[in-house]
């Protein structure tokens, strides 16, 4: 320890040099898939999934916000792109007017249809199966721990959804 600095040690430095690269490759050759495929960047597929999962295929902005773990604004933004192409659209909650949701529409569940074998597949090829079981497990409940710790303060995101 320097400076009241610990230090990563040449093995934790290797790992987490590995890390950074790893998952930058990931998503970009993830997003590059989408995109050649069905013009659609992995955020907005990220999108579509979470809105499919909600009940009525719909969820309101500020838990799409949170699952996703992105500022509203930036949701806001995305969502604004995908409902000019048709893909969403918002609307008032019928129980709180002050309340926005985001609903998947028929075109929007056609293109996720069409979307989840591309990025189900690239997800398997460049990742889940070049882990053992045992190392995706240990890999999945490091980066829950990541995230159970990083969410803290952080109220508005509710990533578990």
């Amino acid at each position: 320890m320097t400076g009241g600095t610990q230090w990563l040690d040449e093995s934790q430095q290797r790992s987490w040099r590995a890390l950074l690269v790893g998952m930058t490759l990931l998503s970009d050759r993830l997003e590059d898939e989408l995109r050649a495929a069905h013009g659609l960047s992995l955020a907005e597929y990220e999108i579509l999934v979470r809105l499919s999962e909600g009940e009525g295929r719909q969820l309101r902005m500020a838990q799409l916000a949170g699952a996703m773990a992105h500022s509203r604004s930036r949701i806001t933004h995305t969502v604004s792109r995908m409902e000019k192409q048709g893909l969403v659209e918002r609307c008032e909650t019928p129980d709180d007017r002050r309340g926005v949701l985001a609903r998947l529409t028929p075109k929007g569940w056609e293109l996720l249809v069409a979307a989840a074998h591309t990025h189900v597949t690239g997800v398997r090829n460049h990742l889940v199966d070049l882990a053992t079981p045992e190392d995706f497990e240990a890999l999945g409940r490091v980066m829950d721990a990541v995230a159970d710790q990083l969410v803290v303060g952080h109220p508005e995101m509710d990533i578990r959804q």
